[in-house]
């Protein structure tokens, strides 16, 4: 019998302001370090209100980490230090690795009203955190729908299901993205890799990731898995919607000083040096 993942904490997402002045919910950042290992932090930007948004994130470096920003509603304008400039649209991600460094802008929008969606920062280990930066753009349209049971759907972002994987590749942390959907009264059962760290946020309807105690969780409510080989959940009869990730943990030091993160304090002061000196960016090798 497959051992399912005990829910270990549960977590409530708080109201924070980043960037300009843009008011979102923090799942989970720089307090809960090393637990969600090599996650280090959710921002959950859905926002009905275009002034909790407008301000957006102007020019910012990054060094040492992955940000994936996937958008639900209206989209992102972005654009960067290697000459790129586009849209990440209702549906799309992007994948950036920042590895040595990037400085670039991130500008939400509403489209009819509306604008939302999510970021996650993962950290790159001592051997990659100098890497050549890169970007995968991942639209809509590229994000395989895969139904593994009756009344489950989930948008396949990262990792494989029944044979099927998802268009984000060759990530160091060996990442699952999955974006799940349940009808009322239904089940998701998820093998996942043993010593992983896996967790789970709550984006609509409600049901639990406990078969015993069935602990209701509810939009904006987050669980850390304990270790197993496989999750589960049971939507009420609401219906349930939740993002999954699962990824292997680098079990390294973590010095982390805004939109850096990196391994020491003096790796810290020195790619901040750097971007006051106008050395940050590396030529591409």
């Amino acid at each position: 019998m497959k051992q399912i993942r005990p829910v270990e904490r549960v977590l409530r997402a708080y109201p924070t302001v980043e960037g300009a002045g843009v008011r979102l919910h923090r799942a989970f950042g720089s307090y809960e370090v090393p637990q969600f290992d090599p996650f280090l932090m959710l921002d959950d930007f859905r926002a009905p209100h275009p002034e909790s948004y407008l301000a957006g994130f102007p020019t910012h470096p990054h060094r040492g980490i992955e940000t994936v920003t996937y958008m639900l509603k209206g989209y992102v304008e972005h654009e960067d230090s290697m000459g790129n400039a586009g849209m990440v649209n209702a549906g799309d991600v992007q994948w950036m690795t920042a590895g040595s460094g990037i400085i670039h802008s991130e500008m939400p929008k509403p489209v009819n009203g509306q604008m939302g969606g999510f970021q996650l920062w993962i950290n790159l280990p001592h051997s990659h955190k100098m890497m050549d930066p890169r970007y995968q753009e991942i639209t809509q349209d590229q994000i395989p729908t895969v139904s593994p049971r009756k009344g489950v759907k989930i948008h396949l972002i990262c990792g494989s299901i029944q044979g099927i994987n998802g268009p984000v590749r060759d990530i160091i942390a060996d990442p699952e993205y999955l974006d799940v959907s349940l009808a009322p009264d239904a089940i998701f059962s998820h093998r996942v890799k043993e010593g992983y760290s896996a967790f789970a946020y709550v984006i609509g309807g409600e049901g639990t990731f406990d078969p015993d105690e069935g602990y209701q969780m509810n939009n904006r409510d987050l669980v850390l898995f304990g270790d197993g080989s496989r999750v589960y959940a049971r939507s009420s009869g609401r219906g349930f919607r939740f993002l999954f990730f699962s990824g292997k943990p680098i079990h390294e030091p973590v010095a982390w000083r805004g939109p850096v993160v990196m391994n020491t304090n003096d790796e810290l002061r020195l790619a901040f040096r750097e971007y006051d000196d106008g050395t940050f960016i590396k030529k591409r090798t």
